[in-house]
């Protein structure tokens, strides 16, 4: 099973999701999305994945300071979110064709 983890390594939650993903033997590939950004086309497969909108993956306060409109349509978010991707929630975790915000980090586990 791949399983990959959109992964930000000064974030509390995102540290704890990958400690718990490694816990469980699961050794993910780490893609460091503020340094390698998700294409547009990659986090619409995300967003897809994970069932939510768009503007339920923005990190409210960064997305105020990166200037993203949250009324802005679907589209246009996901452009912005790769423009800034600052303002993408993590951590992402990806398994088995779906995906799941870590938050709580528990929350990865039900694709798994």
């Amino acid at each position: 099973m791949t399983v990959i983890i959109y992964h930000n390594p000064k974030c509390t939650k995102s540290r704890e999701t990958l400690s718990l993903l490694q816990s469980k033997g699961i050794s993910p590939t780490v893609v460091e999305y503020l340094k390698t950004p998700p294409t547009v086309e990659t986090l619409t497969k995300i967003v897809e994945q994970l069932g939510l909108p768009a503007k339920d993956l923005l990190r409210r306060k960064e997305a105020a300071l990166a200037g993203i409109d949250l009324t802005l349509p679907e589209k246009a978010l996901i452009a912005a979110m790769v423009a800034n991707p600052i303002a993408i929630e993590r951590p992402i975790v990806i398994a088995n064709g779906r995906a799941r915000l870590g938050r709580p980090p528990e929350a990865v586990l039900e694709i798994l």
